[in-house]
């Protein structure tokens, strides 16, 4: 049969509360072997990411979503003696824009904290679009002034903004303001409007500096040798052909300005110091995280420098004297691929742009004083070298203002230019590495209103372990406020609470206007920490019953602590208690869920919290509470992924008395774009099977709901079990409810 595969990215993911592997060697050996046992005690990378696919099934803290969300993890990132474990989520099976998560766990494989980028979904997201995929490009096309190329556009929940749409993701290349532009436009699959959008192209501005006679990474021998870094994968340097450049001998440039090959040796020696950098001082294997980095290009014919998600390309300053490759230049347009390659990626709006063009100054001072260069001390001005229109620098971290940039956070942040957005972290960055006064000839730095009278800084080096740790925790989502939760996060993972590091950070902040929040670390003198699991996570009653879970507790930081149990979000009529109501952190407790006779039928949420004296986290259960319809209607509205070639099963329990009327009838909701593909069979209490629906047919339609009346001899009491096997291949979709009358 031919098909189309409208969900068939459903069937890489796991059904709810449990992760998808991030590749099938992430699952070998098999379950339970004793290679298996081995393999995760040996290995701390297998222990993280078993740590935080039980963290991401239990819904811990941040990470519950609906029942309708799935999570698959993407990668596991080393650095500074943690772990980085990152996740997709995907409702109904469509990607979730903005529903990123990252787990932190320690080597041990202890759960140390969470972030996501958005809450769980409400259930009632539409997700099938009213407007075409064509009409969408054509719309996305409207956000540049030429277009050279497009790609076809895919069908996501976008959950940017206050509240979540469907929308198509088209990506759009060409010329935008007279710039180079790759887009990714949003438009709403139900209104066609443009919900959002951001440009893949990150610009700078630089300067054609030369460093004299320095030692680079090449590759060849004889007489063929590459502008291509033998040694770090990716890295190389060319014209705007995207090929290295190559020569008969292993010497390059001539010194001059206005020399490509020389602004090649200036760019491959300022991102080989910026690789350094990041293995010496911060912990990172390479440009992207795991042992990779990206091309350059030089020659562009612009007075400009960009990075456009793919290689980093650098002009030349307004007189044309100069190539755009100093360190803190070239370091920061490799900045913007450290933003795009830790979790979250870049996200959308000048607050995120900001942050993003934050980071590529961050680790244009870090690389400069990595590199301590005589030709190109360490300070903190961005692009000093090169006078690019003949205004000196063109931005101070020191003091932001001295370019006509914001020092402090306002409100007025998300609205500002995206370069001048980044104001307030980079002089929180200065005050964080050098402090409010450092003296030794270093600038002076002010302190925003409401701030503390003085900052003493730490150091550079710390000061970007710090933001790196932050970098890891990043979502699509970050603004301002999320960037200090996560530093302040960071410097207690590297430092401890009681740490000068600690409070540094927090003043920092508070020096750059930027406010407190309720969630972040206390930077207090107790370290102490506990994390808090479910198991199960779901469970489902009929009225008057009840289901019981293990409250799992442990601890993730510092001393044990008392930790009391309490639960909310119960339907009418049911109960919970815990045996016991308080443990030491390390302990379990026992879960009762009581429903009552009058207990409503539906799907509900239950949070569990655990206070202590450190704070409090929760964790989530799904109760699914079967329902009556003068007594002999009964509902399961739990969603089955149901993928190729597959069988679920989804149970009923129902407490009708007396003997089922034949026929009884059945009510089946399931999101699948091939109905014929799909066999359908009902199982009674006393274990007869009864066939609903054979697959088969000519041609595609999609299932929706249907009703089906089936003859049978059974008693009403009991579990009666849906099964639904897909038949075929391509078209996969989800068991969304099903209700029988008996």
């Amino acid at each position: 049969m031919r098909r189309t595969a409208l969900l068939a990215a459903a069937a890489a993911l796991a059904v709810t509360g449990v992760v998808a592997p991030a590749t099938a060697a992430a699952a070998k050996p098999p379950p339970g072997s004793q290679g298996a046992v081995r393999s995760l005690a040996d290995d701390p990378a297998q222990r993280a990411a078993a740590a935080a696919d039980q963290a991401v099934a239990s819904g811990l803290d941040d990470l519950r979503v609906s029942p309708n969300e799935t999570y698959r993890r993407t990668a596991v990132t080393p650095g500074g003696g943690m772990y980085y474990v990152t996740y997709e989520r995907a409702y109904k099976g469509l990607p979730i824009v903005g529903g990123d998560a990252v787990v932190v766990t320690d080597s041990n494989g202890r759960v140390r904290d969470t972030e996501a980028a958005s809450g769980a979904l409400p259930l009632g997201v539409p997700t099938s679009p009213a407007v075409t995929a064509e009409t969408a490009t054509s719309t996305a096309k409207t956000v540049l002034s030429r277009v050279d190329d497009t790609a076809a556009p895919r069908l996501v929940v976008l959950a940017w903004g206050g509240k979540p749409r469907l929308a198509w993701e088209a990506l759009v290349s060409g010329i935008a303001d007279g710039k180079p532009s790759i887009q990714h436009v949003f438009v709403d699959a139900t209104t066609g409007e443009i919900a959002d959008s951001y440009d893949q192209v990150k610009a700078g501005t630089g300067n054609g500096y030369y460093y004299g006679t320095v030692t680079i990474n090449t590759s060849g021998s004889g007489s063929s040798y590459s502008m291509t870094d033998s040694t770090r994968s990716g890295l190389r340097c060319g014209g705007q052909n995207g090929s290295a450049y190559t020569g008969t001998d292993d010497s390059w440039g001539n010194g001059s300005g206005t020399n490509l090959e020389t602004a090649c040796v200036d760019a491959l020696y300022s991102v080989q110091r910026e690789w350094d950098m990041l293995r010496d001082w911060l912990g990172r294997n390479g440009i992207n995280g795991s042992g990779g980095g990206f091309p350059t290009r030089v020659g562009l014919a612009d007075v400009n420098a960009y990075w456009n998600g793919s290689y980093t390309n650098f002009g030349h300053s307004q007189d044309n004297a100069r190539q755009a490759t100093p360190i803190d230049v070239v370091a920061h347009e490799f900045g913007h691929a450290i933003f795009q390659t830790t979790p979250g990626a870049a996200g959308s709006g000048n607050e995120n742009g900001g942050i993003n063009e934050g980071t590529g100054d961050i680790f244009g001072a870090l690389t400069e004083a990595y590199a301590n260069n005589p030709n190109d001390p360490p300070d903190y001005q961005v692009g000093e070298e090169v006078n690019l229109v003949g205004d000196g620098p063109i931005r101070y971290m020191y003091n932001p203002s001295l370019a006509g940039d914001p020092n402090c956070y306002s409100s007025s942040i998300p609205s500002t230019e995206v370069h001048s957005a980044a104001g307030p972290l980079n002089h929180w960055f200065y005050l964080l590495a050098e402090g409010s006064s450092p003296g030794g000839g270093k600038p002076s730095s002010p302190i925003c209103s409401g701030g503390p009278s003085s900052v003493t800084g730490i150091g550079i080096q710390k000061a970007g372990k710090i933001y790196m740790g932050a970098l890891q925790r990043k979502t699509s989502t970050w603004k301002y406020v999320n960037v200090r939760t996560a530093s302040l996060a960071a410097a207690v993972e590297l430092y401890g609470a009681s740490s000068p590091e600690c409070a540094a950070t927090k003043a920092a902040w508070s020096a750059a206007g930027v406010p407190a929040q309720s969630n972040e670390a206390s930077c207090s003198s107790s370290g102490n920490d506990f994390s808090l699991s479910l198991n199960p996570t779901a469970g489902t009653v009929t009225p008057g019953q009840s289901v019981t879970a293990t409250v799992a507790t442990s601890t993730s930081s510092g001393s044990a602590q008392t930790v009391s149990l309490s639960a909310s979000g119960l339907p009418s009529g049911a109960t919970a208690s815990f045996s016991p109501s308080s443990v030491t952190s390390g302990g379990s407790s026992t879960l009762t869920v009581s429903t009552s006779a009058s207990t409503p039928a539906g799907t509900y949420t239950v949070t569990v919290t655990g206070s202590g004296s450190s704070g409090s986290h929760t964790a989530s259960y799904t109760l699914t509470v079967s329902g009556t319809s003068g007594g002999r209607t009964f509902t399961n509205g739990t969603d089955y992924t149901i993928n190729d070639l597959t069988t679920i099963t989804s149970p009923i329990t129902s407490t009708a008395t007396g003997t089922a009327v034949s026929p009884v009838k059945l009510s089946i909701t399931i999101s699948h774009t091939c109905a014929e593909d799909l066999r359908i069979r009902l199982q009674g209490p006393n274990g007869t099977w009864y066939t609903v629906k054979s697959s088969g047919g000519l041609s595609c339609t999609s299932f929706g709901t249907r009703t089906y009346s089936v003859p049978v001899t059974q008693t009403a009491a009991g579990t009666w079990t849906l099964e639904v096997r897909d038949q075929y291949t391509y078209d996969t979709g989800y068991l969304d409810s099903w209700s029988i009358t008996v």
